[in-house]
């Protein structure tokens, strides 16, 4: 009859030694899928409440948009009136004060483009040309935007007003888009988005082949920073078109007034002497005027997600 001798070196496995190897890793598994529900939980329930605090005043903006002038007084907040007065708020919106509305519509359109298109363009060249370009000095450049980055735009209002003042450039939209060009946090941005969206390879093989500088930049970059352009374009279109701080202080002129300036010279009517309250019409022109921004979010959704995400990935 055959028989086995053990191995030199080799120790029996018994119950013990299996049981103490084998406990571990039936607990451990047990509590980590414990703590992943936990915080799953917290997670979900923080999204919950930042997402009710983000939709619930959108709500209530579309909700009172649908009431009358009384019916805003007569109707709870958060639900809708018997008379549904949606269609013609909106168009008491546009034709009241001999159709002001559609004069500051128009301007904030004008603002929009020139002044955010225009800081969305300078911001992607002096990116572009931070981000693949060696000179002297650049290090205090990097310095310098982000100390830019960091000063509110309302600390500089002021001085801009003087200097403006002295150039004689105010009650202008001049005043309103020259402001608008600079973009400190959008050429941040576009600087670190460049950095590793466009490799260096494809820059020096187009050299050699003899594409000048800018042809380099409009026919073979360009493509490669478009998620980051709409990045930065849409902060730019929305701190412009949000813009009301700058405006207050450089336009006297109504019809040179942006949308928030505007609606907010409608809704200052009610505590002036002699003022009309038009409160409804007040409310209306605030949902059209987040219409567009929702819009152009949507469109280019797939864009400015990709153009967030791409900096924290390298190829």
């Amino acid at each position: 009859m055959a028989t086995t001798t053990p191995r030199v070196g080799h120790k029996p496995r018994t119950a013990r030694h299996a049981s103490a190897s084998s406990g571990p890793l039936v607990v451990r598994p047990a509590r980590r899928a414990s703590r992943r529900k936990r915080r799953s939980a917290t997670l979900t329930a923080l999204t919950v409440i930042m997402l009710v605090y983000t939709l619930l005043p959108l709500a209530w903006l579309a909700i009172n948009a649908t009431k009358t002038q009384k019916g805003l007084f007569d109707s709870f907040g958060l639900w809708l009136d018997g008379d549904f007065a949606l269609f013609g708020n909106i168009a008491d919106t546009f034709s009241y004060n001999d159709g002001i509305f559609t004069r500051w519509l128009l301007n904030t359109v004008l603002y929009v483009v020139v002044g955010a298109g225009g800081a969305t363009f300078l911001a992607t060249l002096a990116g572009y040309g931070l981000a693949k370009f060696d000179f002297p000095g650049k290090k205090a450049v990097f310095a310098t935007v982000i100390g830019a980055v960091a000063v509110p735009g309302t600390a500089l209002a002021v001085p801009t007003f003087l200097m403006f003042s002295e150039m004689g450039l105010t009650n202008t939209p001049w005043a309103i888009i020259i402001p608008s060009l600079v973009s400190p946090f959008g050429l941040y941005l576009m600087w670190t988005f460049a950095t590793d969206a466009v490799p260096k390879e494809i820059l020096e093989s187009a050299r050699v082949d003899g594409a000048g500088e800018f042809r380099t930049f409009f026919r073979i970059s360009m493509p490669m920073l478009a998620p980051g352009i709409v990045t930065v374009l849409l902060f730019n279109v929305v701190a412009t078109w949000n813009n009301y701080f700058l405006p207050l202080i450089m336009l006297k002129d109504p019809d040179w007034y942006p949308l928030t300036l505007g609606l907010n010279s409608w809704n200052a009517q009610a505590s002036t002497v002699g003022g009309e309250a038009v409160f409804n019409l007040v409310i209306t022109g605030s949902l059209l005027t987040i219409v567009p921004l929702i819009v152009a979010f949507l469109l280019l959704q797939r864009y400015w997600q990709s153009g967030l995400s791409a900096g924290s990935v390298k190829g």
